[in-house]
């Protein structure tokens, strides 16, 4: 059984040049891949305490193994089955924060037409790429603000109550920080769910590893998301606003310029780790003009450059690569 894989996305930049757009927009127009949308956040808010004997039977029947998934790991519940089960279920149905995050949810997305197509485009070059991969079945649903998405063996499930938009209220009254609620938005599901499928197909054991090597892994993360979205903005893949992009590169030679000076690259210490490859309001080693997260872009950065030097490099190829070494010494990265 795949490895469930649950993820807080805050978010994850610097244009194509035209070579790396000839390289990555490829013809997908004969691949056949549609994606439709199963709706837990609105299917499960129609169980009620007088249907809820003949209407859970079917939940679990039409939502499978993700319907365990929500229950066991997204809003904790626990089994299904469990003779209790409905009355916790009820609990959670009529909290009153679930109730604001259903109606909210409701009015920004009462259609998914929309996110439909983006994956669609997305797993159709996915099947591109990996022509004998699945493409997972997508689910929505409210988690009670807890992860953005889940992903196990043929299952890719996103809370649409984590992405309302940066402006929205609620976030406001739950009082989270800017840094966050800027990727609260709905033009971030796409690249967030495909860089969590990443993330779950190609998993990495990176506990005790160089700080270099999570950059890397990170980095080809970000650029399985260019080879999903060629015509993405990159400030939509990084989540990153525009005066902070433009920071990155503009600052690109000092950062890692700082990296190798402090000798950090090599660091395996966590909290130096976190520091450039989690999500913050900015890096402090920097400037507060900075972003957070300056190592996920400085890795995306390296392995964009290796991609380019070695266009025999497969994306699969490169995906499956734990060379992290090989790869930063034949991207030739020494930004000026």
């Amino acid at each position: 059984m795949k490895k469930v894989f649950l993820l807080f996305i805050p978010a994850l930049l610097i244009g194509f040049t035209a070579c790396r757009q000839n390289r990555l927009k490829v013809d997908v127009s004969g691949i056949d891949v549609s994606v439709k949308i199963k709706r837990l956040d609105q299917d499960l808010f129609k169980v009620t305490p007088l249907n809820e004997d003949s209407i859970l039977p079917q939940l679990k029947k039409e939502y499978g193994n993700f319907f365990n998934l929500y229950n066991y790991r997204m809003i904790r519940l626990g089994n299904p089955d469990d003779i209790q089960y409905p009355d916790y279920l009820q609990k959670f149905l009529t909290d009153p924060m679930i109730q604001k995050a259903k109606a909210a949810v409701d009015s920004v997305y009462p259609d998914l037409s929309g996110l439909e197509g983006q994956l669609t485009e997305a797993f159709k070059h996915y099947k591109y790429y990996f022509p004998d991969k699945e493409v997972p079945k997508v689910y929505t649903c409210i988690s009670g603000f807890n992860q953005s998405v889940v992903m196990a063996q043929g299952i890719l499930g996103i809370s649409l109550d984590n992405y309302l938009g940066a402006g929205n209220a609620f976030y406001k009254e739950l009082a989270l920080p800017e840094y966050r609620r800027e990727n609260m938005r709905p033009q971030m599901i796409a690249p967030d769910a495909m860089r969590g499928w990443a993330m779950s197909e190609y998993p990495e054991k990176l506990n005790g590893s160089k700080l270099i090597q999570h950059m890397i892994y990170q980095g080809k993360l970000m650029y399985f998301v260019d080879a999903m979205f060629p015509e993405m903005e990159d400030s939509l893949k990084i989540g990153y606003p525009a005066k902070k992009l433009e920071w990155c590169k503009k600052n690109e030679g000092a950062m890692w310029t700082y990296l190798v000076g402090h000798k950090l690259l090599f660091s395996t210490e966590h909290l130096e780790v976190l520091h450039y490859i989690n999500p913050a309001p900015y890096t402090s080693s920097f400037t507060s003009e900075s972003p957070g997260r300056t190592g996920v872009w400085l890795g995306w950065q390296i392995v964009r450059k290796y991609m380019r030097k070695n266009k025999e490099v497969s994306l699969e190829a490169l995906m499956k690569d734990t060379n992290y070494s090989e790869i930063l010494n034949r991207s030739g990265y020494n930004p000026d």
